[in-house]
Order: structure tokens, then C-alpha cells, then sequence
């Protein structure tokens, strides 16, 4: 019994049918090199395709915490999530890290919170999430620097400052603003950064919730301003808190989350929170054929890749 060849594979459960003049050829099952000329001048060979779309979680880098005094929450790391087709390829996975936090005034600068780097898919697929903004900075005299940074979500504002960190539609939200006395808190995914009234802190925008990995978790929160009077800090999603007391670290934004970090409220030699680094999570009911970093789990019958650190997949 002779085994009928299909278009781009020798067995396959879902088959096109060749057409004339190439139907006589289907015959003993393994193509000859002619055949297979025959039907990539025919366009009829697939170069790519007949494989499963793999789902995407794409977190970045978050920003740092603003320093000076009073400073503000750094904006979560850019945020996505869809699918995308693979091509065969290798896929180079790059997780982004978290931004520095601000310094003291009386110290050496940076004073605002750093921006977080971008995570992203490149090569055989092409998806890039922004790194959060840094909290803005309470440097005297220097107010340009009280204002919150760009990025994937906006950093908060230091105290007494209106001009908040933009963060890109898609993937975040812009940081607060402050009306007087303390910092606002940097932009979430799924949030905008609260505002500061009066001498009240800036809550940290909230993240938003992700099942790709089979437990419905929060990334990508605001860091929360400092200040005077605590309210409940960082955003969900890793968010940290902005310190409330002098001689105080703002805390730091959780790892693999792209969480923002949290202000500092003041002290020579202490600084704003770190951003929280990224995380890239990938899921298809097709294991991977090749892959350096990253963990693999099953939920179900599907296939996830968890990467915390940067590495490269094929499919």
C-alpha cells in the first residue's frame, strides 16, 4: 500500500490536496527533489505556518522610586499580552531590568528615579514592552527634576508638582501628580498613579492580572510616592511602597513582576526603591524544539515557558 504525500508534509491530519499536474506524482511518500521544486514554483510549500499561535505575556523593566525628598513612585514596566504565529525561527528572549532609585538632594546625582529597560521578543517574532518611567525627584532648587519620568507606565511626581510621567496606551498608564507636602505614585497597567493630596502619599497605580501560567497573578504596578501620611503604597502587581519616615530606603518593586519602586521621603545616603525587573511567560500546546534559559511547565495540555532572565526558544 502506497502512502499519498501532502503539501509541505508526508503525513498530516488536516491535508491539502495537490492539484494537477502534480496529482501523479503523490504516490510513494517521501518528495523528490524535483517534486518539491515543482510545488515551491507553484506556491504551494509552505515556508512557514501549520504552527500552533503561541501566547504571549510581555512585562518590562519597571522604574526606580524618585529620591530628593518627597519623591515619587516609579511607572510599571510596558505590559502586553496576545499572540502571535511562530515561523520555525529561534526566537531571542530579552527580560529588561528595573531602574536605579533617585538619590538624596544633598548627595551625588541621579536624583529622579531610573527608567527601566524594555522586554522583548526578536527574531522569529517581534513584541516590545516599554520600561516604566522613574519617579520624579523633591531637588531643590532644581524643580525640572520633581517631575515624573516617561516610559511604559509614568513615573509619580515629587511633592508640589503637577507635570506627571506619560505612559504609552497599551501597555500602561500615566504616573500621579502632587498637590503640596508628598510624592504621587507612578502609573500602573491597569491604573493611573494616585495622585498626592496635600501630605497624604500617592498610591501606586494597579497592575493587571494575567492566567497565562495557570494562576491568576498581578504585574506591572505603580511604586507607591513618599511622604508624610501612609496610605497603602504600591500598586498590585509588585509595586513598592514609598518610605513614610526619614533616614529611609523607598522599598523596592518585586522581581519578575515589573513593579515600580517606591519613593524616598528623605536621608542622606538612603535612596528611592529599585524598579522591579520583568518577566516574559509564553504558552502553545506545541513544545518547544529548542530553548536556552527559561523553565517549562504544563497547564493542562499546554506547553508554558517562564523566562526571568534573558534566553532564546524555537517552536
Amino acid at each position: 500500500m502506497t502512502s499519498k504525500r501532502y503539501v509541505g508534509n508526508i503525513i498530516t491530519s488536516n491535508p491539502t490536496e495537490p492539484t494537477e499536474p502534480y496529482e501523479s506524482s503523490a504516490a510513494s511518500g517521501v518528495w523528490s527533489i524535483a517534486e518539491a521544486n515543482a510545488y515551491r514554483g507553484a506556491d504551494k510549500w509552505p515556508t512557514q505556518g501549520n504552527l500552533p499561535p503561541v501566547e504571549y505575556l510581555v512585562v518590562a523593566g519597571a522604574g526606580g522610586g524618585g529620591g530628593g525628598y518627597y519623591g515619587g513612585g516609579g511607572g510599571a514596566g510596558g505590559m502586553l499580552t496576545g499572540t502571535f504565529s511562530p515561523t520555525g525561527s529561534a526566537i531571542t528572549v530579552t527580560v529588561g531590568g528595573g531602574g536605579a532609585g533617585g538619590h538624596h538632594y544633598s548627595d551625588s546625582s541621579p536624583y529622579q528615579g531610573g527608567d527601566g529597560t524594555n522586554s522583548s521578543l526578536s527574531g522569529g517574532a517581534s513584541v516590545t514592552s516599554t520600561g516604566g518611567g522613574g519617579g520624579g525627584a523633591g531637588v531643590i532648587p532644581s524643580s525640572s527634576l520633581r517631575n515624573g519620568r516617561n516610559g511604559g507606565s509614568g513615573g509619580g511626581t515629587a511633592f508640589g508638582v503637577t507635570t506627571v510621567g506619560t505612559g504609552i496606551s497599551g501597555q500602561g498608564n500615566d504616573g500621579g501628580s502632587s498637590a503640596s507636602g508628598s510624592g504621587a505614585g507612578g502609573g500602573g497597567a491597569g491604573q493611573v498613579g494616585g495622585d498626592s493630596p496635600g501630605n497624604t502619599i500617592g498610591i501606586g497605580g494597579d497592575g493587571l492580572q494575567s492566567s497565562i501560567n495557570g494562576t491568576a497573578t498581578y504585574y506591572a504596578g505603580g511604586g507607591g510616592g513618599s511622604g508624610l501620611i501612609f496610605q497603602t503604597g504600591g500598586g498590585q502587581g509588585g509595586g513598592g511602597a514609598g518610605s513614610i519616615t526619614n533616614q529611609a530606603n523607598g522599598n523596592p518593586g518585586t522581581a519578575n513582576t515589573g513593579g515600580g519602586g517606591g519613593g524616598m521621603r528623605s536621608g542622606s545616603g538612603e535612596t528611592g526603591g529599585a524598579g522591579g525587573s520583568g518577566i516574559i511567560i509564553l504558552k502553545s500546546v506545541s513544545q518547544a524544539s529548542a530553548r536556552t534559559g527559561g523553565t517549562e511547565t504544563t497547564v493542562g495540555s499546554d506547553y508554558v515557558y517562564t523566562f526571568t532572565s534573558s534566553g532564546s526558544i524555537t517552536f
